[in-house]
């Protein structure tokens, strides 16, 4: 077995060639040196055969892996008991409490590639049932081990090797940074991922910087601790979506309101307040019990998508394909246009068509892509103010939107977008993808005539019913970043600009920015 790919599974059987140090290393069917020397060497016969053992056995690790990172993987599912690392061989055996939390982590893993500083490893059941280690010759690992230990049982973390390894956690409360966030990160997949580690009592939801962020507070520092040291680095999804954890300065959260941006799990009572969708007591209610199932036997993606499916909030099963149909309503009848919705969630995604309900004009149907960009439209869009009013954007039951029968007239309430020239993503590997951010007062300019000033923006955009408070062009002054007063403005003039005729051929581009000026 060459290839990681061929390896990501259980109980593949591997060559007689792949032989392991024995030296710190005792099992019923061998016997090692006391003092550990390399004398002796033995085979680990790993296989479909094995049964489940509490060792677990982990190859293909990093170069300069920590005990920490290795003991991190065998967190999530209970307590670990022994640790020995072959760093030579970048292998190593990782004793779990019980048999049934490695039965669990060897499930888990089965389904979902478990990686190590974004490199995949390869895990299974060892043939042996327990691990005996020379404390002397593994010494720095016992330190670190014993360390974790005492975090896990509420005790004060020893120092390994003379460093300190764990400090203990000075707050229940976490601040939680998604980097690189392709794809929307709810709430309540926030909640399912972090209860692993126990009772989340709280979570707040914002935007900081332009950069989605969270503080989540547990119900006991411990818990805390753990979740950092597991978590932190890790993807929520393939490649993208990095968890980046350190703990908040606060030791605890005051929730107002239970909606998609804040939730108190211990009280499902609180309102929504204005303008935000309310959530069901019962699901609420739900979610505030510690669960104990892990994110399931799929991909990242599709697990995430499934746990929030599984709290009501979302019903999407995370591939690519049909189903990306949206429901967008809250809408301002007087002023929303198909085109006004196809330049908007087209930020986000490459809008196919647009149905303004015929007996409900506030509210339309948007059919996306795929529904991985009807989820991202979604995360991005939802709570966000269009024509004086928050729009509350879900996912429809609905596969695709209809098109009125040939004849009929609709008013112009239906438009098929599909063969648009305007689509941003139409182009594999379309560098749009990694400029895809929330709504924002700054607003990104591409495809600037030469002979336009910075004067001629500033009156364009002043225009579009707003006020701009600066503007910043690039030095090649093809590009620019103009900063409305509000988010609200910035969208309206995303709608009104974005394809501006400019002159000369030039459509000017328009795009929500990271950046601030």
């Amino acid at each position: 077995m060459d290839g990681i790919a061929s390896d990501v599974a259980v109980g593949v059987k591997r060559s007689s060639d792949d032989l392991l140090s024995g030296s710190l290393y005792n099992s019923p069917n061998s016997s090692v040196t006391a003092n550990g020397s390399d004398s002796k060497k033995l085979r680990v016969e790993d296989s479909m055969d094995s049964p489940p053992s509490r060792v677990i056995h982990i190859r293909k690790l990093p170069n300069e892996v920590s005990e920490t990172e290795v003991i991190a993987l065998g967190l999530p599912f209970g307590k670990v008991t022994n640790i020995l690392m072959l760093k030579g061989k970048n292998q190593a055996f990782l004793e779990l409490g019980t048999e049934e939390a490695a039965v669990t982590m060897v499930n888990y893993y089965t389904a979902v590639t478990p990686q190590v500083r974004n490199v995949p490893v390869f895990i299974q059941y060892s043939n042996h049932k327990e691990l005996k280690t020379d404390s002397a010759l593994n010494q720095r690992a016992q330190a670190v081990l014993q360390a974790v230990s005492a975090v896990q049982e509420g005790g004060s973390p020893s120092s390994a090797a003379g460093e300190s390894v764990l400090t203990p956690a000075p707050s229940p409360v976490l601040r939680i940074i998604i980097d690189n966030m392709f794809y929307p990160v709810t709430l309540d997949v926030l909640q399912q991922i972090f209860s692993k580690f126990g009772t989340v009592m709280k979570i707040i939801t914002f935007t900081k910087n332009n950069q989605f962020q969270a503080l989540l507070q547990f119900s006991d520092p411990v818990n805390a601790q753990q979740a950092k040291l597991s978590l932190d680095g890790q993807n929520i999804y393939n490649s993208c979506c990095t968890l980046r954890i350190d703990f908040s300065k606060l030791v605890n959260l005051n929730v107002k309101y239970n909606n998609d941006k804040s939730r108190d799990y211990t009280r499902p009572e609180l309102p929504a307040g204005d303008g935000q969708p309310p959530v069901d007591p019962s699901v609420a209610a739900t979610l505030s019990k510690d669960s104990t199932s892990l994110l399931g036997a799929i991909s990242p993606l599709s697990a995430a998508a499934a746990a929030a499916a599984a709290a009501g909030r979302v019903a999407l099963s995370g591939h690519s394909g049909p189903g990306g149909v949206l429901l967008v309503s809250n809408l301002n009848e007087e002023m929303v246009t198909p085109q006004s919705l196809f330049t908007l969630f087209g930020v986000y995604g490459d809008v196919q068509r647009v149905k303004i309900l015929y007996n409900k004009k506030d509210s339309a149907l948007i059919q996306m892509s795929d529904g991985n960009q009807a989820q991202l439209a979604m995360s991005h869009l939802n709570g966000q103010k269009m024509y004086g009013k928050i729009i509350r954007v879900t996912l429809s039951k609905h596969q695709t939107v209809q098109l009125p029968r040939e004849g009929l007239d609709d008013q112009g309430l239906t438009k098929d977008f599909t063969s648009s020239p305007l689509h941003r993503f139409k182009k594999p590997g379309s560098k749009n993808f990694q400029n895809i951010f929330p709504p924002s007062a700054t607003l990104h300019l591409s495809n600037i005539p030469e002979n336009v000033t910075e004067e001629d923006l500033r009156l364009l955009f002043s225009n579009s019913g707003g006020t701009v408070k600066a503007f910043k062009f690039f030095q090649d002054r093809k590009m620019a970043l103009l900063q409305m007063s509000t988010v609200e403005e910035a969208i309206q003039s995303l709608i009104d600009l974005h394809n501006y005729d400019m002159g000369r051929g030039h459509r000017l581009r328009v795009s929500f920015s990271k950046s601030t000026i």
